[in-house]
């Protein structure tokens, strides 16, 4: 049965790749598609990167991945988009478009009639994510950010969707694997649970690293996965690490504009109202306690120095 997304078909046993170019109201956005449509049954396999601006491991990652499969290495179909939100990977370095200043996963399932960035969300949700058996979405800590690599899945109160969550976040391999108690929010891969797909967010590598060993542990992670779906067989690579359950319990948001210094970095235990840095603003000198909001570790954190009301300065996580 031939396989249509968008202008790209791909009948069985073949692989189609070609750009699509999308509405956004004001402008438009060329978006990169690679189908590889099996030469034998399986699941609908969907995986993005891109999905925000400084995150280069996930693009490099997914570009090699669709560059490396063939039809006949794959159960069924996969979809692979490694630059899903064109103007803020291309036109921006930070997790927000430039075009409005909207942070595409805080808005999934987006609005066909909204501004850019919800019309970008929209376009994604319609054509590739809704209809997959399963999503993954890539990122990393950006340019401006540490990180522990990690998996991120929720919880729906739906049992036997909450089972394949965690079953495809642990096969990813990586030792953090942390989960939200709902599937409530604009994230791409909640978005997801809430029409009944099985997702992940997998996080891998810190201030936009893109060094080839980064983006070999992020390919290895994609293989696992697949596998794990069923998508492609053969034997997988080894996991990284045992992976352990975390839940996350705290973010924190600057209070003021100004200069960042922290003293509890990514990786470090920290307890509630502990100091964890300070904010100077560059003018007097003036100083704002930072203080964490939970006990936990911090599983990532802000790398930049500036920073003005509301940046997060760091998500805290306990062992579930």
């Amino acid at each position: 049965m031939t396989w249509t997304i968008a202008i790209l078909t791909a009948e069985p046993g073949a692989k189609t790749s070609g750009t699509v170019t999308v509405d956004l109201g004001t402008t438009t956005a060329d978006v990169p598609l690679i189908l590889v449509h099996g030469s034998r049954p399986g699941p609908t396999v969907v995986i993005t990167g891109g999905v925000h601006g400084g995150e280069f491991a996930g693009i490099a990652a997914a570009a090699q991945l669709a560059a490396g499969l063939q039809p006949d290495d794959v159960l069924g179909r996969i979809a692979i988009c490694p630059v899903a939100n064109p103007p803020a990977a291309y036109g921006g370095r930070l997790n927000v478009s430039p075009l409005d200043g909207v942070n595409i996963n805080r808005v999934f399932p987006g609005d066909p009639a909204g501004g850019p960035t919800e019309r970008m969300a929209a376009w994604l949700f319609e054509h590739l994510i809704t209809g997959a058996d399963a999503y993954a979405d890539l990122h990393s800590g950006g340019i401006d950010q540490t990180l522990l690599d990690f998996v991120g899945y929720r919880l729906t109160g739906d049992d036997a969707l909450d089972a394949s969550n965690r079953a495809m976040a642990h096969a990813v391999g990586y030792e953090h694997v942390v989960f939200g108690r709902s599937a409530e929010g604009g994230n791409s891969h909640a978005a997801a649970n809430r029409l009944g797909i099985p997702a992940v967010l997998i996080e891998t590598g810190q201030r936009g690293d893109r060094d080839p060993a980064t983006v070999r542990t992020l390919l290895d992670a994609l293989h696992r996965l697949l596998n794990h779906l069923g998508a492609i067989d053969g034997p997988a690579p080894a996991p990284t690490a045992t992976p352990r359950e975390w839940v996350w319990t705290g973010d924190v948001e600057s209070p003021a504009a100004g200069l960042w210094y922290p003293d509890a970095v990514t990786g470090d235990e920290v307890t509630e109202g502990q100091a964890i840095g300070r904010i100077v603003d560059p003018v007097d000198g003036a100083e704002h306690k930072v203080t964490a909001t939970a006990t936990g570790t911090i599983i990532y954190g802000m790398n930049g120095l500036t920073v003005v009301p509301g940046t997060e300065l760091a998500a805290i996580a306990v062992l579930a």
